[in-house]
């Protein structure tokens, strides 16, 4: 199965079907390139759900992460704070660049409205860990998952921006080719996920 950057806390549920299944192996590779299951020789993969090509089955796994905008406080005392995702055009925004060479805008929405941001930023890197840190170094404005920075807010290290605005979210899906006979540990592992997400 090929994970694309999936989200955390399933990791139990891993645990659990391993011990249901005990004569399934599970091989688990994760990178958040797009890769193409089928000529990687996946049986699935796991992607945002704006992701997935439309010729496959997909089943959600997860409730929507929501994202969340966040500059440490040292950033604030020299920058005035944005009140809407436009004055985030005059800001300095550190941008992550995706393996496939894409910078993704960064979308917001409130009240039905939609407004989408192509930041600009003098740091740009691939990685969220290294995002993060440079944020609470007061290097810029962070566009990231909630979960990621959660302990930083509650800490007081970095501060929410923009909250009147729903920042982009995404759900997570497995999903598979239709086109070809699902491999019986897969339906196996698509009927625990059902059950046990159903019951989460």
């Amino acid at each position: 199965m090929h994970a694309g950057t999936p989200p955390g806390g399933n990791a139990p549920l891993l645990s659990q079907f391993l011990a249901q299944y005990p004569a399934i192996d599970l091989e688990i590779s994760v990178d958040a390139a797009l890769t193409d299951i089928v000529a990687g020789r996946f049986d699935a993969g796991i992607r945002p759900g704006e992701r997935v090509e439309r010729d496959m089955i997909a089943l959600r796994i997860g409730e929507e992460i929501r994202g969340v905008v966040v500059a440490a406080p040292d950033y604030l005392a020299r920058r005035p704070r944005p009140t809407t995702p436009r004055d985030l055009e005059t800001h300095s925004c550190i941008r992550v660049r995706f393996p496939s060479g894409v910078i993704a805008p960064w979308q917001f929405k409130k009240k039905g409205k939609q407004v989408e941001v192509a930041v600009e930023g003098r740091l740009t890197v691939n990685d969220l860990d290294l995002a993060t840190r440079a944020a609470l170094d007061g290097v810029g404005v962070l566009f990231t998952a909630l979960g990621y920075v959660a302990p930083e807010i509650k800490a007081g290290r970095l501060v929410p921006l923009l909250e009147d605005w729903l920042a982009g979210s995404a759900a997570f899906f497995l999903y598979y080719p239709s086109r070809r006979q699902v491999p019986l540990p897969l339906q196996a592992f698509i009927k625990f996920l059902q059950e046990n997400l159903r019951a989460r």
